[in-house]
């Protein structure tokens, strides 16, 4: 599967090939930046991991101790539970978690994972299988990969 690349930049203790983030916007020191449209230019609660660093040349950054770095990042694969009537490879979902209460189910990290939106179209990359205890809601489910 070919995977879109955006170039961003990322403080440099972090700007190592494969870490993974969640994108949770601007900082408050971020505003009268003149770089801000770099590092900005990701969308805000989505997961990414790097997949190439662009450059060894740092930027000054208010935020980041030693500066910040141009990298490309992809969209992570998403690991969530989906029914099981609707986990096949290569099918295209759309993302509705089940509606249940944190506190009363084990897996509902599994079932809300981070990263996702309800509405969110997918494609299910792989099938992982069967998840690791009951869905308290009675639900057939299987652990499955997307990609959005």
């Amino acid at each position: 599967m070919e995977l879109d690349t955006t170039i961003t930049l990322i403080g440099v203790r972090l700007a190592r090939v494969g870490t993974e983030f969640v994108f949770k916007g601007a900082a408050p020191e971020c505003e009268e930046c003149k770089l801000k449209n770099s590092c900005m230019n990701l969308s805000k609660g989505r997961k990414y991991r790097i997949v190439n660093i662009r450059t060894t040349t740092r930027h000054a950054c208010d935020v980041h101790d030693e500066g910040v770095q141009a990298v490309e990042v992809v969209e992570s694969p998403i690991i969530s539970a989906t029914e099981s009537k609707k986990a096949f490879k290569g099918s295209k979902i759309v993302f509705d978690p089940p509606s249940c209460k944190r506190g009363e189910c084990i897996m509902y990290d599994l079932c809300h994972p981070i990263g996702l939106e309800p509405g969110d179209k997918c494609t299910i990359s792989d099938v992982i299988g069967d998840v690791p205890d009951d869905c308290m809601k009675g639900l057939s489910l299987k652990v499955v990969e997307l990609r959005r």
